[in-house]
């Protein structure tokens, strides 16, 4: 697993793709079921009617008791092969990032399916983010394996960053499915939730003020000074605030962070970055780049038909850039004789994060748009995951729920399968089971080989 905290148009026929798939992909009914952890779980039996088996996340998963409260944590590590529960010494054993996510793939899996034992994960998992709320209401990230917090690790301080807006979304998204099945702790969740909510106002600057990097100018009032990667996620809480809550100064400032994150897209059509948005400065990072999404979300709230156009054209332009490139890990925009040019490019490391932002928008631009071609690019994109990528490997095994942590080069597979890389293929392919026609290419591809 990878801990990230820093910061022309190609249409490429799927059909052409599957019948390449049949050869590329011998090995995927040969995958055998691996051990796990230390301590016998109950685990999901996947079928053959769906892509999505929770054995291996389930198996991540733990119960714990702390000062006599019960709450669940997801283990952060989890090696080949054996696949057991590993800590860290600066980390620690668990961390809100990870936790964060569950809470939101266990909370779509109960909406799909009624079972019970996701609803019950997803509140003990809630639990752990009530208990790693700070009293200036943002969120420590680690846990050492005594379940003390962890804060003085620069990335577990309880700040405006990444871990306490991926909290402030479960939790909002928590809110929206237990108002209607346990009110009492619906109400509990949005109190931590309009905590967060509160110490975020602090953190607003009015100011539209802009600076630059290698000659490319940038928006200062994002989270971050300029992160409008992290600003996506921040948006999806908020708006999910927004539909219970009427707040006048949170829903201008999702207009804000929407103007920001406009403001680091950059080229067009024929022009590199192709209408990419930047994730931080004059960088791109292909983890956690859910602007897009984002933005097509929040353009319903707002009616701003500005979003959906940005959001469009990423995902007609850059996206099958990205398609043709076999994928990217990041790269750096600069400025020569008045045209943009990428100053330095990295491929690797791929991971699961990279692609489940980009499955996620090219979903909700179906949603919007009823057009059939942005469902049948996530499905393109997704048979990453099935083998369809620079490595000619599958990396997600549905017999197990394994997801390997990434590729590291063309000939090398990181073959761990930690929380992180676990549940962002889980939300990938739990959308992509939501449309039909994405759902039905990939199960075809499995059952076929």
């Amino acid at each position: 697993m990878s801990r990230h905290n820093n910061k022309r148009l190609f249409i490429i026929p799927l059909l052409k793709e599957v019948i390449e798939m049949k050869v590329k992909l011998l090995v995927v009914t040969a995958i055998f079921f691996l051990p796990f952890c230390r301590e016998p779980v109950e685990r999901q039996v996947s079928t053959v009617n769906s892509l999505i088996n929770t054995s291996h996340l389930d198996a991540l998963y733990e119960e714990i008791n702390v000062e006599g409260k019960s709450m669940g944590i997801i283990h952060i590590y989890s090696d080949f092969p054996d696949y057991n529960w590993l800590g860290d010494d600066d980390e620690g054993i668990a961390c809100i990032d990870d936790a964060a996510r569950a809470v939101i793939f266990y909370l779509e899996y109960y909406k799909a399916s009624a079972d019970q034992s996701s609803i019950q994960k997803a509140k003990r998992l809630l639990e752990f983010l009530f208990y790693m709320q700070s009293d200036n209401g943002f969120f420590y990230n680690f846990i050492f394996e005594d379940y003390s917090i962890n804060k003085d690790h620069k990335n577990s301080f309880a700040e405006p960053n990444w871990w306490s807006w991926r909290a402030m979304w479960a939790l909002s998204e928590g809110y929206s499915v237990f108002k209607d099945i346990d009110n009492p702790f619906a109400e509990l969740i949005f109190s931590y939730l309009s905590k967060a909510v509160n110490a975020t106002k602090q953190t607003i600057s009015n100011e539209d003020r802009f600076d630059s990097a290698n000659g490319i100018s940038f928006p200062t009032w994002l989270p971050g000074g300029s992160a409008g990667d992290q600003a996506s996620v921040l948006i999806l809480a908020l708006l999910n605030y927004l539909q219970d809550e009427k707040d006048t100064v949170v829903e201008n400032y999702v207009n804000k962070l929407c103007d920001g994150i406009l403001c680091m897209q950059k080229g067009d059509s024929a022009t590199i970055p192709y209408y990419a948005f930047l994730s931080w400065q004059n960088i791109w990072h292909a983890y956690g780049n859910s602007q897009s999404y984002s933005i097509l979300k929040a353009s319903k709230f707002l009616d701003r038909k500005d979003l959906v156009v940005a959001a469009l054209n990423e995902i007609n332009y850059f996206y099958d850039y990205l398609i043709q490139e076999k994928h990217l890990s990041s790269f750096s925009l600069g400025i020569e004789n008045d045209h943009y040019k990428i100053i330095a490019e990295e491929k690797f490391s791929q991971i699961a994060y990279n692609l489940r932002p980009m499955i996620y928008s090219c979903l909700e631009a179906f949603r919007m748009t009823n057009d059939s071609i942005y469902a049948i690019k996530a499905g393109e994109i997704a048979l990453w995951f099935l083998g369809k990528n620079i490595a000619n490997e599958q990396v997600y095994f549905p017999q197990n729920g394994i997801c390997y942590d990434g590729i590291n080069s063309e000939n090398d597979i990181n073959k761990n399968s930690g929380a992180e890389s676990t549940i962002e293929a889980l939300l990938s392919l739990q959308q992509i089971e939501n449309i039909s026609i994405t759902r039905n290419k990939l199960l075809k591809i499995i059952s076929k080989n």
